[in-house]
């Protein structure tokens, strides 16, 4: 089959749909992203047009190539232990709290190297029998069955600690060698939901005191940075922190956070 080509009209097509889905702003530097992460899907309907596969899509019969399309268009570029900065505040915070209930989300966790970063500084801190829960969400069903299974490539290991490594991950043996594995005392730690963070309504996940949206908010625009932070703030506690990527910033996007830091924004507590 000869190579995809997208015409400027179907590309309107798919960034107007992914942003009413997703609320990712996909501008026109993406195409070339956009035909190469959906080509294959379109080999697979024996497709030769884009259009054909947008209307596929727009037609309402088939949920789970929507699902399989938004996977592809918004998986991000994930590690553990990144922005070491916002790892040290969990612990200071954490430790400052020893004793006391401690929940964090990890709003757009990917394949989940996010939440079992939280974790194990978590257990580091409090230990594994201390009152801790980590939610770890993401649109993509795709990279959160990767999460559930927290199992990597030995080469993702590079961010974390020797010692960490050995206390809370399983080296791959045989079969499985060249990979480790997050231990089930962690795994057990953190629950996954699928959740769309422009759409939160009946969401019942609860109260954090922690949540982290890290490098996320940069495909969005002002206007979805706005609804996500709307939607987002009504489950973090008072006195709870907010944590964004080193690239981003709330300000112009939200008032009801003060700055600690930079990327660090704590929600007030109530009034007197």
């Amino acid at each position: 089959m000869e190579s995809l080509a997208i015409s400027d009209q179907e590309f309107v097509l798919f960034q107007r749909l992914i942003y009413r889905l997703a609320g990712i702003n996909l501008t026109a530097g993406k195409k070339l992203l956009l035909v190469g992460r959906l080509a294959s899907r379109l080999r697979h309907h024996g497709m030769t047009r884009f259009g054909e596969y947008y209307r596929l899509l727009a037609s309402g019969d088939h949920p789970t190539e929507v699902q399989l399309m938004v996977d592809l268009l918004t998986t991000h570029e994930t590690y553990f232990f990144r922005e070491p900065v916002h790892f040290d505040f969990l612990r200071e915070f954490a430790a400052s709290r020893r004793g006391m209930p401690i929940r964090v989300w990890s709003g757009a966790c990917s394949s989940g190297e996010e939440p079992y970063s939280i974790a194990m500084e978590l257990a580091e801190t409090l230990g594994l029998s201390a009152p801790w829960e980590i939610v770890a969400s993401d649109i993509s069903l795709t990279e959160l069955e990767r999460a559930k299974h927290g199992h990597y490539p030995l080469g993702r290991a590079s961010g974390i600690a020797p010692e960490l490594l050995k206390a809370y991950c399983l080296k791959g043996v045989r079969s499985q060698e060249g990979t480790f594995l997050i231990g089930k005392p962690l795994r057990d730690r953190i629950c996954f939901r699928q959740l769309n963070l422009t759409d939160l309504a009946g969401c019942d996940i609860g109260l954090f005191d922690v949540i982290f949206l890290r490098n996320v908010m940069i495909y969005f625009d002002l206007e979805t940075k706005r609804k996500v932070m709307s939607n987002m703030l009504p489950y973090l506690k008072r006195d709870g922190v907010f944590i964004v990527g080193h690239s981003e910033t709330l300000n112009g996007i939200t008032d009801e956070l003060v700055s600690l830091r930079p990327t660090l924004y704590r929600r007030p507590g109530s009034k007197p």
